[in-house]
């Protein structure tokens, strides 16, 4: 509406009005629409609003008062686009659109006017021309601020987005590792003898839960990684962390599906989890933590006897998290481990299996993130994982008191 009403002025003027009034209409038409408009993109509206402005202030010999009517309108339209052009066109076509904008704001259109007064001067040129440069280099200076600013978000979101793909690799390797590994053992299992149709169907069941559980995760890996844009509007942003409350299921799962008797100790509370959750970020790594130490267990030391957990709390205030195995005594080879140690055959199978992860290596950089430790070594003929999580003054306190 407000674009249909620049040209009426128009009506009343003489022939050569329309000129001025079709380039005025032009420059605010480009400036209020939203680019790109079907197949016509920002830098061919803008190269066409520029070029009609340079060709007008060649060609058009109409009276100067017909330039005063308009001219307004078609500053006010140059100075919008060159903004528009500045912040969202892609580098080269910034700056060669940006120029031509620039000075047909700063130089022509004031020289329109100025140039063809009854008695041009040289001062009303140049007073014209200094004002309109001033108007041109506050756009062009805001547009170019907001310009940067995009650009460090979108650096910004890149960075994120990275370090949210390494958070997924590795927590890929710790859930889905763990559940693959379980499946693995159990079928070696299941090969050393007969199986009567109750444990068949023990044996089926609980490889279908790891099955699905890895599937989960693996969904809800996939589900990180991919684009927002691409997620269905509906579809709700992975939630899921594994915490404190969740630490009796792994390990009565890591018993019942390993052959390695498995126990764990947890703070004070209502079934030995605290009452007050800690922050999901220390919930989250303590889970990890045992998670990567039992899987470290099945696949080195699956002739260990007893793997006990223990979660407990420490000076600082701290969250202190450890799990100890006790080696399968006698049966060392001295293999080295992936994690630095000596690791142990497998009780289930001859083979070795070559390589390693990089499970430990990720979870410290994790666990030292949060400003804590992560301790592995030897402990008498087994192997101990310790990690010590920082947490807020009081919340362990807190916990207890309401336990």
């Amino acid at each position: 509406m407000v674009v249909a009403m620049v040209p009426v002025p128009a009506v009343l003027a003489p022939p050569s009005g329309l000129v001025v009034a079709f380039s005025a209409t032009l420059a605010a038409a480009v400036a209020l629409t939203r680019w790109p408009y079907r197949r016509v993109s920002l830098a061919t509206a803008a190269s066409v609003v520029a070029g009609v402005s340079f060709a007008v202030a060649f060609f058009y010999q109409g009276r100067h008062q017909l330039v005063g009517v308009w001219l307004p309108v078609e500053m006010g339209g140059v100075l919008v686009l060159l903004g528009r052009v500045i912040r969202r066109l892609p580098g080269v076509q910034a700056a060669v659109i940006g120029t031509s904008l620039a000075v047909a704001a700063a130089v022509e259109l004031p020289l329109r006017l100025t140039l063809r007064m009854p008695r041009p001067s040289l001062d009303a040129s140049v007073a014209g021309c200094l004002l309109a440069f001033f108007s041109m280099a506050c756009v062009a200076g805001v547009a170019l601020y907001l310009r940067i600013q995009d650009d460090r978000r979108v650096r910004a979101v890149a960075r994120a987005r990275r370090a949210q793909r390494l958070e997924v690799a590795r927590d890929l390797h710790d859930f889905v590792a763990h559940e693959v590994t379980g499946i693995v053992l159990e079928a070696q299992a299941a090969q050393f003898g007969g199986l009567d149709p109750e444990q068949a169907r023990a044996f089926a069941l609980r490889v279908e839960e790891a099955g699905l559980r890895a599937l989960a995760s693996m969904d809800h890996m996939v589900g990180a990684l991919r684009d927002p844009d691409e997620r269905a509007a509906a579809e709700p942003p992975p939630t899921r962390l594994y915490g404190l409350a969740d630490l009796p299921d792994l390990v009565g799962r890591f018993s019942a599906t390993g052959g390695i008797p498995a126990e764990i100790h947890m703070p004070e509370g209502v079934d030995g989890v605290p009452a007050d959750p800690l922050p999901r970020e220390i919930e989250s790594t303590a889970y990890a933590v045992v998670l990567e130490a039992l899987t470290n267990v099945r696949r080195h030391a699956s002739s260990a006897g007893r793997v006990v957990v223990e979660v407990v709390r420490a000076a600082g205030p701290a969250l202190e998290v450890s799990v100890v195995d006790d080696g399968g005594r006698g049966r060392g080879t001295g293999r080295r481990r992936p994690d630095g140690g000596e690791a142990r055959p497998s009780g289930l199978s001859g083979s070795e299996r070559r390589g390693g992860g990089t499970g430990l290596i990720g979870l410290a950089e994790r666990v030292e993130a949060l400003g804590g430790v992560l301790r592995t070594g030897r402990h008498e003929q087994g192997w101990k994982v310790t990690a010590l999580l920082p947490v807020p003054e009081g919340a362990l306190d807190g916990a207890a008191a309401r336990s």
